[in-house]
């Protein structure tokens, strides 16, 4: 199978600064990672290129592929990568419960707007989704009346019924995260985390960019390291996790502890 994610000498600017230098990827199916990195060096970016939300200098040895094709229509790969979003995609939406909620995710939407036929298919593939996220107390909640660790999981289930067609029921390839556990309790990051866990297990890759290394999920097993906008370490989660290239990438001496599966830093 081709890989989800194929970049090689891939630089990107934005303005007048280039953010990503000369940076090469691939992420292969099924395949869960980790970019990890200070603030500022250019992990948004990299989600934002993979995304095909900004693109690269065109030079003659850059190559970007996504899941096989150098061009894609946009609203053809969203259906193909479920993008977590930051934030609520519109005011609309806190007005909306979680069911309805999950089911913009087929439209894009903000809300599930008089013009928009959401099918018995939909329906049937919303219920999955939510089984899946553990939403089933979420249901009929507005999102406004939510917690940020509800509206995360939320969140999470609009992107992957984002993915699905009418006439498809296949999975998301890929779920991205861009720091999923920021602005949650330590009660709701574990929610999150164990949420996550279980979609990895299912099969969908996961690509994780945070800072945190508590978010690193056990199932996670590669962590690419960023800064100023390079990869400046690409390996398994064994060698690469340690206070020696921690300390080195965040330019701070870092301390790690483990506890079931899971790593802490301070």
């Amino acid at each position: 199978m081709d890989p989800i994610v194929d970049l090689r000498h891939v630089s990107v600017a934005r303005g007048d600064n280039i953010i990503l230098h000369d940076l090469s990827l691939q992420i292969n199916p099924g395949e869960h990672l980790a970019i990890l990195g200070p603030n500022g060096c250019g992990k948004s970016t990299l989600l934002k290129t993979i995304t095909c939300e900004v693109y690269p200098l065109v030079r003659p040895e850059m190559h970007l592929r996504i899941m096989g094709r150098e061009r894609w229509d946009l609203t053809q790969l969203r259906r193909k990568m479920g993008v977590v979003a930051t934030e609520l995609p519109g005011k609309p939406t806190l007005s909306t419960t979680g069911f309805d909620t999950i089911l913009t995710g087929f439209f894009s939407s903000s809300t599930l707007w008089p013009n928009l036929t959401v099918t018995p298919q939909m329906r049937e593939r919303a219920e999955e989704i939510t089984g899946w996220i553990g939403a089933e107390d979420l249901r009929s909640k507005l999102v406004g009346e939510m917690s940020a660790g509800q509206q995360r999981r939320i969140m999470i289930g609009r992107a992957i019924a984002g993915t699905t067609t009418t006439d498809d029921h296949s999975d998301v390839q890929m779920l991205l995260l861009d720091e999923p556990s920021n602005a949650l309790d330590p009660g709701a990051q574990h929610d999150l985390r164990e949420m996550l866990r279980g979609l990895a297990q299912r099969g969908t890759a996961i690509l994780l960019i945070t800072h945190h290394i508590a978010d690193i999920l056990p199932e996670i097993n590669r962590i690419v390291m960023m800064r100023d906008g390079r990869v400046v370490a690409d390996g398994s989660k064994k060698v690469l996790l340690t206070p020696e290239h921690l300390s080195g990438l965040f330019g701070r001496d870092i301390a790690l502890t483990e506890r079931a599966g899971y790593w802490n830093a301070w």
